[in-house]
């Protein structure tokens, strides 16, 4: 019986192991050729430019309009899926039993919507955009690309209020707190660097998301400038700019790729940052 215990034990390390080395080979690879194909394709050209003959004709220019409008796109959507996921979050573990049927169906549904790929969000929004007659635009895109992070940052943050310990919320209660200062001043600084966490992880999937943009803000190669005009992103300068057969082209879409990385990397390390140095007021 030990001995099938520690074969069993075994496998599933090895298992284990072997997961690992295949997740870090593809992430070193993935890596590793975006930033071989797009390191050389950089100049600050490339970054302080728009395109100047067309994303499909190729000739001069950069990805500036691309760089500033997922900024933008991302910005806007993750301030907006911030606004209601707080009160989501908030109602279910605190004027909400954490664990009853109500909070246990919202946490569901948030999963539901967790799992639906970003590609039904743009036919969604799309559908929004016909139904109030709205134009491919940076609102149409920054709407749409809200309900995509939505779940993500609601369950984030649901998951670090429910690791604050419940004795703190007792012993609030038994001093005479109401529930809205128990939630501004004893949750809250306890569940910060987790709800920035949470709110900068949604702000990367934002930025790096193409499907759910595809059809709803468009793209162009002016800069932003109206809220109801086409703006362009990353993304989708990457999905453009690599399937045409122009050899510029494609170097300008591995320089993007390129950019978008790195953008991803720092959101990451900005993450981790702010948890770190905020969680002295954590009570462990």
């Amino acid at each position: 019986m030990k001995r099938m215990k520690k074969l069993e034990e075994t496998f599933f390390v090895l298992l284990m192991a072997a997961s690992f080395a295949a997740l870090a080979v593809g992430l070193f690879s993935i890596t590793v050729t975006v930033f071989m194909k797009g390191l050389p394709s950089l100049s600050w050209q490339v970054l302080t430019q728009t395109p100047k003959g067309g994303y499909v004709m190729g000739k001069e220019g950069g990805i500036l309009n691309a760089i500033l409008g997922s900024v933008i796109i991302g910005l806007a959507a993750t301030v907006l899926s911030l606004v209601y996921s707080l009160p989501i979050v908030f109602y279910i573990n605190i004027y909400r039993f954490s664990k009853s049927k109500f909070s246990r169906s919202v946490r569901f549904f948030l999963d539901l919507l967790w799992g639906i790929p970003s590609i039904v969000y743009g036919a969604f929004g799309f559908a929004i955009m016909i139904m109030f007659k709205l134009p491919a635009s940076m609102l149409a895109g920054i709407i749409t690309l809200s309900f995509l992070v939505l779940p993500i940052m609601a369950r984030t943050m649901d998951e670090t209020l429910r690791m604050i310990p419940f004795e703190m919320k007792q012993a609030a209660y038994s001093l005479g707190a109401t529930r809205f200062e128990i939630s501004t001043k004893i949750i809250l600084k306890q569940a910060l660097p987790g709800l920035l966490t949470a709110t900068l992880l949604a702000f990367g999937r934002g930025i790096g998301d193409a499907a759910s943009v595809l059809m709803t803000a468009s793209y162009t190669d002016s800069l932003p400038s109206s809220p109801f005009a086409p703006v362009a992103t990353l993304p989708l300068a990457v999905f453009f700019q690599l399937s045409t057969p122009f050899r510029e082209i494609q170097e300008r879409g591995y320089a993007a790729a390129f950019v978008l990385t790195i953008m991803m990397l720092l959101v990451s390390l900005a993450a981790r940052w702010m948890s770190k140095g905020l969680s002295k007021y954590v009570v462990r």
